[in-house]
């Protein structure tokens, strides 16, 4: 697929299924998300690989993150359940240097800019995404799991596996000029 043609026509595909990306297709999806925008070198992120028994597991963190937040039974049933809506999640933390000359927003811009090159690099590869954040990114409970420290940030948690429904190959690109102005 060419480069230009993925990006502009780029969706996100919220049902998925198996396969999940694996070996190569998985280590492109890794160094896609390495090449991102880094002021400084500072490689500000880490990734964890959530699939098979993970997924449970995460359920259990999101499910305790969400009972500690004191959400109602509704939002705990949606939390249980979200990681078994794709074969693979990658959950993205913005590992942060507070004190550097690149300010933390930055590096958290940096860090989602992996997202979005992670999901460019599954689509390549036939595959597809939904990069999903939330309530929870904050939650106490998941940070500590994530070994989030004070200065990180949870930037979000991309689902990644083969779409159940054969989206169209294009979309409707919009009139860019409502959101540009010539300086």
């Amino acid at each position: 697929m060419d480069a230009l043609e993925l990006l502009v026509n780029r969706r996100s595909a919220s049902r998925l299924t198996e396969p999940a990306p694996a070996g190569e297709q998985l280590e492109n999806i890794l160094r896609a998300a390495l090449r991102a925008p880094d002021h400084g070198t500072l490689q500000p992120w880490h990734f964890f690989i959530i699939e098979g028994e993970g997924r449970t597991r995460f359920s259990a963190l999101l499910e305790k993150g969400a009972i500690a937040a004191e959400q109602d039974e509704k939002a705990i049933e949606k939390v249980r359940n979200a990681p078994f809506r794709a074969p693979m999640i990658i959950a993205v933390v913005a590992k942060c240097q507070p004190n550097h000359k690149v300010p933390v927003w930055e590096q958290e811009m940096s860090a989602g800019c992996a997202v979005m090159a992670m999901q460019m690099s599954a689509l390549a590869q036939g595959f597809n995404g939904i990069w999903r954040s939330g309530a929870l990114t904050d939650s106490p409970v998941v940070r500590d799991a994530l070994d989030c420290r004070t200065e990180d940030k949870i930037v979000g948690f991309l689902y990644l596996g083969t779409p159940q429904l054969k989206a169209s190959t294009t979309v409707s690109v919009p009139d860019t000029s409502p959101f540009v102005t010539r300086f």
